[in-house]
């Protein structure tokens, strides 16, 4: 079963990537060439997203992601400790870091009421599950609603609470993983298999992460039950692209020759090209989202604005040395083009 939201000219879709790598430029670039794209709702408020909603109204279908907020409580004292584990960085990067945890909802309540009273066609989740209630009420409202799942197990979940469609997201996924357990220990591993497995357990539409860095991943992909796959990754040099320069420079350079998943810089599981800060603090990283991710915020800032590449989150997929420049309809066009 293909989902009218899937009906696209390309079978691809431009993930949606938080933190100002996916920018509204890139979303229009993404839709102009056939492809669905998604505005990433994660950190951002509501008005902020709102103005971005309202700029992407003429791309026809698209869709907006949103960050599920977890229920972990987070242990003050371990927290304590990993803050002062970052000294050094805080002082070579010129901030002070905040001992005590600080957290958040990403503004979820507000966000539902926006996309609920402004509706989307699409909208999607990472982190978690939502409430039963929240997906009916975004449904009520007209938008088909997508979970993103990592394993059988969540796939079925988000199935029984009524969900439109499935984004299957592989371990070699760049950025945050999708796993409802942030303390679940996330190995290395294709996607085309988690693909296979989900699509034997479900007919609802899929759409295939992780690991893209080329037009024959697509393919197999798309050969393993998706009906779409996500590309993000090989987005992000793109002239359309928010990634800071430091970010764009660090997946072309040779000092960088492989990724790992760190807690180190969110307190969240995350693919990332290994760095300095992963390896000095991989011993010492705990789950701990968002505290942990305020609390290195500022010092990721100053690392990518002053260039500083070994203190910077430099979220990137197994497939980044496929990361090339230009325009990202050219990148999502070549992508299909054996298709």
């Amino acid at each position: 079963m293909t989902a009218a939201f899937l009906e696209t000219a390309l079978p691809l879709v431009a993930a949606p990537m938080a933190g100002g790598a996916t920018t509204v430029d890139l979303g229009a670039a993404a839709t102009g060439a056939g492809a669905l794209a998604f505005l990433a709702g994660g950190y951002l408020s509501a008005e902020a997203l709102h103005a971005r909603i309202r700029a992407a109204r003429d791309w026809g279908v698209f869709g907006v992601n949103l960050f599920v907020p977890g229920a972990d409580a987070v242990d003050a004292e371990a927290f304590r400790r990993y803050a002062g584990e970052l000294a050094d960085e805080a002082r070579a990067g010129g901030v002070t870091l905040d001992p005590v945890p600080r957290t958040d909802d990403d503004a979820w309540s507000d966000k539902v009421a926006l996309l609920c009273e402004e509706p989307v066609p699409v909208v999607s989740f990472t982190f978690a599950l939502p409430d039963r209630s929240d997906i009916e009420r975004l449904r009520r409202a007209g938008s088909a609603v997508l979970a993103t799942v990592t394993t059988v197990a969540e796939a079925r979940f988000a199935e029984d609470a009524g969900v439109d469609g499935l984004i299957v997201q592989g371990p070699s996924a760049g950025g945050h993983s999708a796993t409802w357990d942030p303390d679940r220990r996330i190995a290395d591993g294709a996607t085309a298999p988690i693909v296979s497995a989900v699509r034997r357990n479900t007919s609802l539409p899929l759409i295939a992460a992780g690991g893209v860095d080329g037009p024959a991943a697509v393919a197999a992909l798309l050969h393993a039950g998706a009906d779409a796959v996500a590309v993000g990754t090989l987005l992000l040099r793109t002239d359309e692209s928010g990634a800071s320069p430091t970010h764009r420079d660090a997946l072309a350079s040779p000092e960088y020759t492989e990724t790992a998943v760190t807690r180190a810089f969110t307190g969240r599981p995350a693919r990332a090209l290994r760095n300095g800060f992963i390896d000095r603090h991989a011993s010492h990283e705990i789950t701990a989202y968002p505290a942990v991710h305020h609390l290195t915020r500022e010092l990721r800032q100053r690392a990518a604005a002053s260039g500083d590449a070994e203190r910077l989150h430099l979220w990137a997929g197994t497939g980044y040395r496929a990361a090339g420049t230009g325009s990202a309809s050219d990148v999502l066009r070549s992508l299909a083009a054996s298709l």
